[in-house]
């Protein structure tokens, strides 16, 4: 158990480094003028998306094969970059 915390932790910490996810928390940092709320509504918005991510891998990994998840996930992956690229909005 141990070994998988210090993975998740490193993965996700280096994962997280430089997204919008960090540029959004910092951009609230100087709007909202309340380092301690946004540090706040950031770490819980975090636990939350993993709790939803570990309960949805924990389900789906009794209906689905891995080896099918991760191809799943990569294709979700790069439709959601080809989205964001190419999208409406762009």
């Amino acid at each position: 158990m141990l070994e998988s915390f210090f993975l998740t932790f490193l993965l996700v910490f280096l994962a997280e480094l430089g997204d919008k996810t960090q540029l959004a928390t910092m951009l609230l940092a100087t709007q909202k003028k309340a380092p301690v709320g946004v540090f706040l509504g950031a770490s819980c918005a975090l636990i939350l998306s993993s709790l939803l991510g570990v309960t949805l891998g924990t389900v789906l990994t009794k209906f689905l094969p891995p080896n099918i998840l991760k191809i799943g996930s990569g294709v979700a992956f790069v439709a959601i970059g080809i989205f964001l690229i190419f999208g409406p909005n762009n």
